[in-house]
């Protein structure tokens, strides 16, 4: 297994979004499909129509990171997308070429999930790159509690974000943009994928979602990236009701191979939600990190 079809397929959608008058060509009438040629994007990038022809096969290892980026440019990316493409380059290397490989995945250290005990305004989590939530305050899991909840969480307690997205019907009741939010989740897969696409478990769960669920499918089709883990997330909480937060992630050095990063979820000072997630912090406090709030009656 390798990962020329990604590279293939991410690039051929990306060309296919771009018009010519968006990239200052001359425009014909005489177009088959939407979208930039492939001789387009070579005039872009400074290079042959042959070579990125080869390059959009997949045969990506031996380009430079300067070649990359001309690619990059010619083809707008931003700047989570750039990152995707020079990952997949990484990846392609002889040396990462270790098909069905099955990454042990580095746990939470004690010392950070202390951090997070103590973090107590914030719901605070840790997740890898699979999208399983590692370690958790209390408030993360008074917050997250549907989905700790969730058949689709394993037996030994690990929610996984992207399994109740699509595999639990309830999560759409549970995030008041779920849509917004399902793409997201995909696009954070499709990163992990660029940076490991060798790594057997996640292969595993992009098969199952693919197989399990349209939805999960045709998002997946999109080839769109998500790096970044930050903005505003509004939920339909059984406990407190519909609750407004931000939401900011920063990465984790693990020292292995594995990704990891920190979330914090927080709401405005003084609003309406500050009070509900106060609501939410007290319930969880005395509770324990094996006990969910108890809902409003």
């Amino acid at each position: 297994m390798d990962n020329r079809a990604d590279i293939r397929d991410f690039l051929a959608t990306r060309r296919a979004r771009l018009t010519p008058d968006q990239v200052g060509l001359p425009t014909s009438a005489r177009r088959r499909v939407p979208g930039l040629r492939r001789e387009e994007v070579a005039v872009l990038a400074g290079v042959s129509t042959e070579w990125y022809t080869r390059l959009e096969k997949g045969h990506i290892a031996e380009v430079s990171a300067e070649v990359l980026d001309a690619v990059a440019a010619a083809l707008r990316l931003d700047d989570d997308e750039r990152t995707y493409l020079h990952d997949m380059a990484r990846a392609a290397k002889p040396a990462h070429r270790r098909a069905d490989r099955r990454r042990r995945d580095a746990t939470v250290a004690p010392q950070v999930q202390w951090m997070l005990d103590s973090v107590t305004m914030s719901a605070a989590f840790v997740r890898n790159g699979h999208l399983d939530v590692l370690g958790s305050n209390a408030l993360g899991r008074a917050l997250h509690a549907p989905m700790f909840a969730s058949p689709t969480t394993t037996a030994a307690g690990v929610p996984n974000f992207a399994r109740y997205h699509f595999l639990d019907e309830s999560s759409k009741d549970f995030f008041v943009e779920w849509a917004d939010g399902a793409a997201a989740t995909v696009a954070l897969l499709r990163a992990e994928a660029g940076r490991e696409p060798y790594d057997k478990a996640l292969r595993e769960l992009i098969g199952e979602l693919s197989t399990a669920s349209e939805e999960f499918a045709s998002f997946w089709a999109a080839h769109d990236i998500r790096i970044r883990h930050e903005g505003i997330k509004r939920l339909r909480h059984p406990a407190v009701g519909e609750i407004e937060l931000t939401y900011q992630s920063v990465t984790l050095p693990t020292g292995q191979r594995a990704w990891h990063d920190l979330s914090f979820y927080t709401a405005e000072p003084g609003s309406a939600h500050e009070q509900q997630l106060q609501l939410l912090a007290s319930w969880a406090a005395p509770a324990g990190p094996e006990t969910s709030p108890r809902t409003v009656g």
